[in-house]
């Protein structure tokens, strides 16, 4: 079973390496080599299994296919996570500086909160809306992820102290 590649989009797989190459940019990831070969035929990328059926090589090869699926869909058009800034107490600006994020002015603190810019997503802040974008799925999530964390409330009441960054 293999997955399309669609028009304008060039896949190499070299010893498990697998480079996808499209108009938002160029993903690569190596996968393991002895349990799944990857093929380029006819317009189409495939993982087959190496060796005899099991149940764990049968589920990498759908993993395969699920990030090969990401990969293509990525390259063509980009991810984009959206999320919104929310404060009652205390105004807070958040400014992104290269590969870190700086949440100034949480809850009154005096040091800036900071996330990091997981790989090639791009964070744009525009007031309180910040948009992460990016051609890998797995950056763009890790990096949404680590500014919601970075805005977690610990030792305090959740109900009265709802400031944060969350997922819009």
């Amino acid at each position: 079973m293999g997955v399309k590649i669609p028009e304008g989009v060039s896949v190499e797989a070299k010893n498990g390496v697998l480079t996808v190459k499209g108009p938002h940019g160029t993903l690569e990831r190596a996968f393991n080599a002895r349990m799944v070969d990857l093929r380029v035929e006819n317009g189409e990328v495939s993982a087959t299994l190496k060796g005899r059926l099991s149940r764990k090589k049968q589920s990498a090869t759908k993993t395969v296919e699920a990030h090969l699926k990401n990969m293509l869909e990525g390259t063509v058009k980009k991810f984009e996570k959206k999320m919104q800034l929310v404060y009652s107490h205390f105004p807070v600006t958040v400014e992104v500086k290269g590969k870190d994020i700086f949440i100034k002015n949480f809850l009154g603190e005096k040091t800036p909160r900071k996330a990091k810019v997981v790989g090639d997503a791009k964070v744009e802040v525009k007031g309180p809306d910040i948009t992460i974008s990016g051609a890998d799925v797995e950056s763009v999530g890790q990096t949404a992820a680590n500014i919601r964390k970075a805005t977690r409330i610990t030792k305090r009441d959740e109900r009265v102290f709802q400031d944060g960054i969350y997922y819009a």
